[in-house]
C-alpha cells in the first residue's frame, strides 16, 4: 500500500496502514514463557461440552485429561503449573510434569473437608505439596475469611506456603447441583479482610480476580498491597469484552504488578489455549505488561529464580 508526502511516495508496512487508520496499536503475539497458577486435575468426563464454545472435551479418558493438559503446557510455553485435585491424580500429574508441576492442597465442589492440618504439615515439609489452595471455600456456604481456616492459614505461615482462595462465583446452576449451601455473597473478596489483617505476611491471591466484584477487588487489593489475583476462567469463559474490560479496569486501577495468568483448566485441555489467547487479545496490553501476567508477577510472588522461571 502507497500513500505520498508531497510529490514522493512512500511505502509503509500494512500494520503503520491499519495504525494510521484506527489509532489502535496491534500488538505482537506473546511468545515468551508462561506460569499457570491455577489448573486442576481429576477424573475426565468425556463428551462434556465446553462451556464456552458448546465443542465436547477431548479428554475421553482419565489418561487423556493429563496427557492432553500437558501437551497444551508444552504447546504455550507454560514452565509451571500450580495443580489441585484429587490426591491420586495429582501424584500422578507430578510423575508425569516433573518440575513442571507444583501441587496443592485442596478444596472445592468435590472435597468438602481439607486434609487435617497434621497431615499437611508432612505434605509442607516434604515438599509434597506446596500451595494451599484452591480453597473453595464458598462452594460449601463458609466464608475464608472466619476462624475455621486459621490452623491451614497457619501451616502456610509457618512454611511460606502460598493460599490461593476461591472468589466470585460459580458455573451457572451451581446450588441445584453440586453444591446447594453455595451462596454469591460468599465470593466477595472484601470478606477476606479480617483474613489479610491477622496475616500481613502471608502470601494470598484471589483466584478469578474476584469477578465481577471489581470496586471491592481494587479496594482489598489497593489497601493490601502483598495481595496478588489470578485472571483465571473469567479470560475464557465469560464474553472477551467482559473480561478485557475487567482486566483493563485492574490495570487502570495501578494493579498491573500483581496479576497472574491462570487458566483454570478442569476437564477442558483445550481451555487452556482461550485462556491464553484470553489475555493475549487484550488490544490495550503492552509487551511489559503481557510478560508481567503472564510469568514475572507469578515467578516473583512464587519466588522463583528470575532467569529460569521455576
Amino acid at each position: 500500500m502507497e500513500t505520498t508526502t508531497g510529490a514522493l511516495p512512500m511505502r509503509l508496512p500494512l500494520a503503520a496502514v491499519l495504525l494510521l487508520a484506527t489509532g489502535v496499536a496491534c500488538a505482537q503475539p506473546y511468545k515468551g514463557p508462561i506460569i499457570d497458577v491455577h489448573l486442576h486435575v481429576g477424573p475426565a468426563a468425556p463428551g462434556a461440552p465446553n462451556p464456552a464454545t458448546g465443542e465436547p472435551t477431548t479428554a475421553a479418558t482419565d489418561a487423556d485429561r493429563e496427557r492432553l493438559t500437558l501437551e497444551r503446557m508444552r504447546r504455550h510455553g507454560i514452565v509451571l503449573g500450580l495443580v489441585s485435585g484429587p490426591d491420586a491424580y495429582m501424584a500422578s500429574m507430578r510423575r508425569a510434569g516433573g518440575e513442571a508441576i507444583r501441587a496443592g492442597a485442596f478444596m472445592d465442589d468435590g472435597r468438602t473437608r481439607l486434609l487435617p492440618p497434621d497431615v499437611l504439615r508432612e505434605a509442607f515439609a516434604s515438599g509434597e505439596l506446596q500451595v494451599l489452595g484452591e480453597i473453595g471455600a464458598q462452594y460449601h456456604g463458609l466464608d475464608a475469611g472466619d476462624a475455621w481456616l486459621e490452623p491451614y492459614l497457619a501451616l502456610a505461615e509457618e512454611f511460606d506456603v502460598p493460599v490461593g482462595i476461591h472468589t466470585g462465583l460459580g458455573p451457572p446452576g451451581t446450588p441445584y447441583g453440586c453444591c446447594p449451601d453455595f451462596s454469591i455473597e460468599l465470593g466477595n473478596p472484601k470478606l477476606l479482610e479480617p483474613m489479610l489483617k491477622r496475616h500481613p505476611k502471608l502470601r494470598v491471591w484471589l483466584m478469578h480476580a474476584g469477578w465481577p466484584y471489581l470496586q471491592e477487588t481494587k479496594a482489598l487489593m489497593y489497601v493490601y498491597p502483598q495481595l496478588h489475583a489470578d485472571v483465571s476462567v473469567i479470560n475464557w469463559i465469560i464474553p472477551r469484552q467482559e473480561f478485557h474490560d475487567y482486566l483493563q479496569a485492574l490495570l487502570t486501577a495501578g494493579l498491573g504488578d500483581r496479576l497472574m495468568f491462570g487458566s483454570d483448566q478442569m476437564v477442558w485441555p483445550e481451555a487452556i489455549t482461550l485462556a491464553v489467547e484470553g489475555v493475549d487479545s487484550a488490544p490495550f496490553l503492552t509487551a511489559a505488561q503481557k510478560r508481567a501476567i503472564f510469568h514475572d508477577n507469578a515467578a516473583r510472588f512464587l519466588k522463583l529464580e528470575p532467569a529460569s522461571g521455576k
